[in-house]
């Protein structure tokens, strides 16, 4: 599977503070399934101030301990764009990482970021933002919309994004119900809609916010199909950050 949503690299948010961790993390989302990762920290203008060079390098380096390792992970980076004013800044000054990366910057790839809103509301103005971003033929990929309290209160608030031509990420964990039964039941409805096109860990740590996206793909797979189960965490991840994915490595039903 592709894991588009992960805070992998260590000591650059709130995922793994050290080197060793961030490694436990790699070793845990193969075990989980996940042959491609798109590192994804927080850019968050003020409070996580990541930029696409200094992500970049910081990846770079990791590549190498996962070589040395041995640990059979392909990773690429990217980061989870707080919608902020500041962003329009950074996009013009070229330091914001697209989910493709440098393919994307090269018109090699489609161009999509993933953007968080607020956990508490979908903030006035958002719609215009995700305009903005889509006239550059930026495709802006919602994170993890079924845990906004405003999405929460009213689904249906979403649809124009979605019909604007946004995506949406859902975070593997509210599929399967353990991020709580409110987040769970908003991830149904939007999934029933067929508003969905992502299924992501958005893993931290080994902990609270550990891999589960095995445990999401047999769970779409039981209530939706292999074929969605697939769309969701394969397919759709690979054609938003142009990647190919191997059918011969796609999970089966057990």
């Amino acid at each position: 599977m592709i894991d588009l949503h992960c805070h992998l690299l260590p000591g650059l948010d709130d995922g793994p503070e050290s080197i060793d961790e961030a490694l436990a993390l790699a070793v845990a989302l193969v075990a989980d399934g996940v042959t491609h990762v798109v590192a994804t920290p927080h850019v968050f203008p003020g409070r996580y101030d990541n930029k696409r060079t200094s992500i970049e390098a910081q990846h770079a380096g990791f590549v190498k301990l996962l070589a040395q390792r041995e640990i059979p992970l392909a990773i690429s980076f990217a980061g989870e764009v707080r919608l902020s004013p500041d962003v329009l800044d950074w996009l013009a000054e070229g330091e914001l990482p697209f989910l493709a990366g440098d393919a994307a910057r090269q018109g090699k790839a489609p161009k999509a970021m993933l953007l968080e809103m607020p956990d508490g509301q979908i903030p006035l103005g958002a719609d215009r933002f995700c305009e903005l971003l889509l006239k550059q033929g930026i495709t802006p990929v919602i994170a993890h919309p079924e845990r906004n309290r405003g999405v929460v209160e009213r689904p249906e608030r979403i649809r124009r994004f979605v019909d604007a031509g946004c995506q949406l990420q859902l975070t593997a964990a509210s599929v399967i119900g353990q991020f709580g039964s409110r987040a769970h039941t908003t991830a149904l409805f939007l999934l029933d809609q067929g508003w969905v096109h992502i299924v992501a860990s958005d893993a931290h740590n080994l902990q609270g916010r550990a891999p589960r996206l095995s445990a999401a793909h047999e769970w779409l797979t039981s209530h939706y199909g292999i074929d969605a189960a697939n769309d969701l965490t394969i397919h759709g991840p690979a054609r938003v950050c142009g990647l190919s994915a191997d059918p011969r490595r796609e999970p089966t039903k057990s």
